[in-house]
């Protein structure tokens, strides 16, 4: 009865162990969450650019609104204001991050994130369109070069072509984060 009872003391004394939480599906883009403010340079000329990451819907999607400002110059004499949003979802079938932009020109871009090639360094690989000929391809990289910057390259691939870099961004935070 002795034993019986040191072994029930010792079992119920030993910690079980706990089950290991999955994974953050958001870990690799939870950075961006804040506000932004950069420099774009690219196709469209040299513009600033205007950006905010915040979870949205139960934190199930990560929404980005964009604006870029491009004044008249002589590679755009009658300058630009571009807006776009974008949602990052976490598709748990494909166990990868998403990511549907939508442009006021009326196009609708859909990536996936591809593996990543290094740490610190996001591609996002086009899957879909919608509003652009059949064809086309665009890769949408990220490379995070500390908790308060990051850089944010767009290529473009005609049909049958190599990319070519449309726009290239460098990101601050604007705001420290909360």
């Amino acid at each position: 009865m002795l034993a019986l009872t040191l072994a029930i003391l010792a079992q119920a004394a030993t910690p079980t162990p706990t089950a290991t939480p999955p994974p953050d599906p958001w870990a690799e883009v939870r950075f961006m969450v804040g506000e932004w403010v950069g420099t774009s340079e690219g196709e469209p000329g040299q513009g600033s650019v205007k950006r905010t990451y915040a979870f949205v819907l139960k934190e199930r999607f990560l929404h980005e609104r964009n604006v870029s400002s491009y004044p008249p110059q002589p590679k755009n004499p009658k300058g630009e204001v571009h807006e776009h949003w974008s949602f990052f979802s976490y598709d748990k079938a494909r166990k990868a991050l998403v990511l549907r932009q939508f442009h006021q020109e009326g196009f609708v871009n859909q990536f996936a994130l591809a593996k990543a090639a290094e740490p610190g360094l996001l591609v996002f690989e086009s899957e879909a369109f919608e509003n652009l000929p059949a064809g086309w391809r665009a890769r949408e990289s990220y490379r995070r070069s500390s908790a308060e910057a990051f850089e944010e390259t767009f290529e473009l691939s005609a049909p049958g072509q190599p990319f070519e870099i449309y726009s290239r961004t460098r990101f601050e935070r604007e705001r420290p984060r909360p």
